[in-house]
């Protein structure tokens, strides 16, 4: 446990120390994937600081058993890897009304629910104003069915201006 902790506040000290290369005003696009079937959201991101920025994500869920929209948002920290290579954490959260397959017939089957997500992901700036990303965002959330934690992994495609 006291190598953990040791850990994470070195990587905590490293993170803070670490000098960002500057991120776009503003990026708008697309971010593609889910946990367990497919997921599309239309996503714009706005710098706030040097190195930090501010994520929100309006989707569409059709999952193995539910399909839903999705509205997230997230405060990410970005840090410079190497060249227009960069890697980002964040935490947020968001709301997400769900229409479940499966429930019996005098069952409500669709449900309005708050979610608490965390985000880690690696991203490139390309010379032209194109950004790609890979990012990893664990969720849980907060209802009658979704009570559970999903890990959504998802490729983003944004143009920046």
């Amino acid at each position: 446990m006291k190598k953990l902790f040791l850990l994470s506040v070195a990587l905590i000290g490293f993170a803070l120390t670490s000098n960002a290369q500057e991120i776009s005003s503003n990026a708008l696009g697309l971010r593609l994937g889910d946990s367990d079937g497919f997921g599309a959201e239309i996503s714009y991101q706005r710098a706030l600081t040097q190195d930090t920025r501010l994520e929100l994500d309006l989707g569409w869920r059709d999952g193995n058993a539910y399909d839903g929209f999705k509205l997230s948002g997230l405060h990410q920290w970005v840090f410079p890897l190497d060249g227009n290579f960069n890697w980002y954490v964040g935490a947020g959260g968001g709301v997400a009304s769900y229409d479940f397959d499966n429930v019996p017939a005098n069952v409500d089957d669709s449900e309005t629910f708050i979610f608490a997500a965390g985000d880690i992901g690696i991203e490139y700036n390309f010379d032209i104003p194109l950004l790609l990303s890979l990012d990893f965002r664990p969720e849980i959330g907060f209802g009658n069915y979704n009570d559970d934690l999903d890990f959504d992994i998802a490729l983003g495609i944004r143009y920046q201006f």
